[in-house]
């Protein structure tokens, strides 16, 4: 309880005294342990519904695993949110490279509307998509193959009924998001079932039979009925077989146009959506990985706009928000970026940009043998020493960045540091450098030991941070439903906690 963990502090120094009660805190103040968390299983089988499993394109062929496994997982989830509002159209905001824009709109047909502020991002991502279609298509070819080569197999009426017409079109070809399974008892009954399909309404074809017209192969129905028809009959069919190529290359013409956009545009609270999005409609907003206050305009957008009928955000950056109270300073016309909910406001909560760079740690990793960087965090806080003493410099808004992985030596990286924080270097010789790096060398070992303790901490921050935007979303009239799932394994993605919400289907 409270009083135990009490004791692991000096009451008179206030120092730290125990580590093992710090870590059982930090441990049991987690959100694994809070019992606050929706578990995904629970959440997909609630948003199942009707669907059925597909499978499709292998995201670990052009994706390194770790991103790979954010995107399956995450699009997996997006897909039963969007079914069960009975939505079609995704806005990703932060959408960087693409890669969860391009694997929703091409697995699941979703039309999908990737918005980023880095024009770069978006270009990008407009050649990446070119090349994920592209790889794509190839699945598509070799599922066509797989299925010209089922049907080149000698068919009579004999061998009809007990060949292997219970295999799924979605086991022989990828799945181009439609969750309907097509299984034909005959290879007759495939025929009629499609050319009765288009004869009963053309015009009212429905998302998933285009989806199927779209992987079959042109010859597909022309195989299959060829070895049961007469001459006679061959001749009103062929007719209908014409209709259904023609239809075939519409859906295959429609198919072809990108069903995904990627927008460069930065996103405030403020936002219009409608100004970037000619075609808004009910749509659903996602975010995988959003930086800093991107994160919390994201979900202050959905809960500000009706056609938003459903949210899915995976935040990180926490040392990049925006702190109301951290400079005490009042602006109340300001949107921050933390506190979002009314309780912490009015308590005036205040983390600070250390607390929120240690939220962004990873114990999972640090827990299986990843260590920390002690190196690179010894150089950067020995730099921080002489930035201050020989500079007079306490605070800047200039980052080194990943300095240490470009640099040969400690006064190299020093010099380095440097010119990106535009100061003069000229003035500090090469054995001043070494002087601060000998002085402070044997004190790496306490510099590890407290980075240790950050980690540990991390998980306790992020769970203030989660938190406040699950309750600012608790706070609101028009949410049917929210909660935080732990989407990812946190080894792969330490930032593995998504905040997700529905609407009332009234609003």
């Amino acid at each position: 309880d409270d009083d135990v963990f009490s004791n692991m502090f000096c009451e008179n120094s206030k120092k730290l005294i125990n580590v093992h009660l710090f870590a059982l805190a930090a441990k049991y103040y987690s959100l694994p342990h809070l019992g606050v968390c929706t578990p995904l299983e629970d959440i997909l089988e609630a948003l199942r519904g009707g669907s059925q499993e597909t499978t499709g394109i292998k995201t670990d062929e052009f994706m390194n695993n770790k991103k790979s496994h954010e995107v399956q997982v995450m699009s997996k989830l997006v897909d039963r949110i969007a079914n069960f509002c009975g939505i079609k159209q995704v806005i990703d905001i932060g959408s960087g490279k693409g890669y969860l824009s391009s694997f929703l709109s091409m697995q699941y047909n979703l039309k999908v509307y990737g918005i980023d502020s880095s024009n770069s991002n978006t270009n990008g991502a407009h050649e990446r998509n070119r090349k994920l279609k592209k790889h794509w298509r190839a699945y598509q070819s070799r599922g066509r193959a797989n299925l010209k080569s089922q049907s080149e197999k000698p068919l009579n009426n004999d061998n009809i009924l007990q060949s292997q017409d219970q295999v799924t079109i979605q086991n022989l070809v990828p799945s181009c998001g439609f969750t309907d399974t097509a299984t034909s008892e005959t290879s007759k009954q495939t025929e009629v079932d499609l050319v009765a399909r288009t004869q009963s309404d053309e015009s009212q074809l429905s998302e998933e039979f285009l989806a199927i017209l779209n992987v079959l192969p042109a010859d597909a129905v022309e195989v299959f009925s060829s070895s049961q028809c007469n001459c006679g009959e061959l001749c009103e069919e062929e007719k209908e077989q014409r209709k259904m190529a023609s239809l075939k290359a519409k859906a295959s013409k429609s198919s072809e146009s990108n069903l995904y956009f990627p927008l460069t545009s930065c996103i405030t609270a403020e936002t219009e959506l409608s100004d970037i999005i000619t075609d808004l409609e009910d749509c659903m907003m996602v975010g995988l990985h959003t930086c800093g206050d991107l994160a919390a305009n994201t979900l202050r957008i959905f809960t500000t706009k009706p056609e938003i009928k459903a949210v899915c955000s995976v935040g990180c950056c926490y040392h990049l928000l925006s702190e109301q109270f951290e400079n005490q300073e009042d602006c109340p016309e300001e949107v921050w970026g933390f506190p979002m909910c009314q309780y912490l406001k009015d308590k005036a909560w205040c983390c600070g940009r250390n607390a929120r760079m240690s939220a962004c740690l990873a114990l999972e990793r640090v827990a299986v043998g990843q260590i920390l960087p002690t190196e690179s965090l010894f150089y950067r806080a020995v730099l921080q020493v002489i930035i201050e003493e020989i500079y007079g410099v306490t605070k800047s808004d200039r980052h080194v960045g990943k300095t240490f992985s470009k640099s040969s030596s400690f006064i190299d990286y020093v010099r380095k540091s440097l010119k990106k924080l535009e100061l003069d270097d000229s003035k500090l010789p090469d054995s001043c450098i070494m002087d601060y790096y000998e002085k402070y060398k044997d004190r790496m070992n306490e510099l590890e030991a407290f980075n240790m303790l950050k980690v540990v901490l991390a998980p306790c921050i992020e769970v203030l941070i989660l938190l406040d935007r699950l309750c600012y979303l608790k706070e609101q009239d028009n949410i049917a439903w929210s909660g935080l799932v732990k989407l990812f394994d946190p080894v792969k993605s330490p930032r593995c906690y998504a905040v997700i919400a529905l609407k009332k289907q009234s609003c």
